[in-house]
């Protein structure tokens, strides 16, 4: 049976998770996120690769991984090419949607949300540069979003105004919106909700799972389903009753800590 792990700084690498099963339902997953280091966004570089290198070396190992995903535009960016030259199997990452995105908006009009970090990287600015030279993109980082999703999940609402609030700049301004953290095709229902008018919302999810099955090659899909998908977590304390219900409706276990120091 074919294993993949797929890695986020935190519960939005869940809706990536989704895409690829729905596609490959027969695949034994482990799903992993550093809350410890949350949110990635706001950690130096050389952290960031360490924490990512040693947790998913560490489970690569435990579960005899054949597919690392980092589902993560911030980690992405940075730490793809570290893992691909210590790890001897496939390691796929996420990068926003920003060329389909371009090709399908008629008022070459954009907007990009992503975290503060990713906004601001020379990575997005060659994909807008090399992609949607003939568009107006127009970007917001926000780490409150991130936090908005994370709370979703653990049963809390999204609090509609400020969504509005901070997507206000957009209105009767752009006609597609890129969402470049994983987190955020979690509330992509709120973020319709909030502009009232037709909008393309586009993320990398389902390009992530084509991938991902291009890679792994033929799988037996009449097989019945009989791996255990794993959830693990790196904080030390695991309070997450409400998640864990959440995990439970997507066909993973209960979270288990790695116990990985907060730094």
């Amino acid at each position: 049976m074919k294993r993949v792990l797929i890695f986020d700084s935190g519960v939005g690498g869940l809706s990536v998770y989704q895409e690829i099963y729905a596609q490959l339902p027969h695949v034994q997953y482990v799903y992993a996120f550093d809350d410890a280091g949350f949110p990635y966004g706001e950690l130096p570089e050389d952290v960031l690769i360490t924490r990512t290198m040693h947790i998913v070396s560490l489970l690569v190992e435990r579960h005899n991984i054949d597919l690392v995903v980092i589902a993560c535009n911030t980690a992405s960016t940075i730490v793809l090419p570290t893992l691909r030259s210590q790890l001897g199997i496939p390691v796929v990452g996420v990068v926003p949607a920003i060329k389909p995105a371009a090709l399908i908006s008629e008022r070459k009009s954009i907007g990009l949300l992503a975290t503060p970090a990713t906004v601001k990287r020379e990575y997005t600015n060659q994909l807008v540069s090399q992609f949607a030279s003939d568009c107006e993109v127009y970007r917001i980082g926000s780490t409150r979003l991130v936090e908005m999703a994370e709370a979703k999940l653990r049963g809390i609402a999204v609090p509609m105004k400020e969504l509005a609030d901070i997507l206000f700049p957009w209105q009767d301004k752009v006609d597609s919106i890129v969402l470049g953290c994983t987190h955020f095709p979690l509330i992509k229902d709120e973020i319709a909700e909030v502009f009232g008018s037709p909008v393309n919302i586009i993320d990398s999810g389902l390009a992530i799972a084509n991938r991902v099955k291009a890679l792994l090659g033929e799988i037996d899909y009449l097989r019945p389903g009989s791996a255990v998908n794993l959830t693990y977590n790196s904080a030390a304390l695991n309070h997450h009753a409400t998640l864990n219900q959440s995990l439970k409706g997507m066909k993973l276990e209960a979270i288990q800590s790695l116990n990985y120091p907060q730094f």
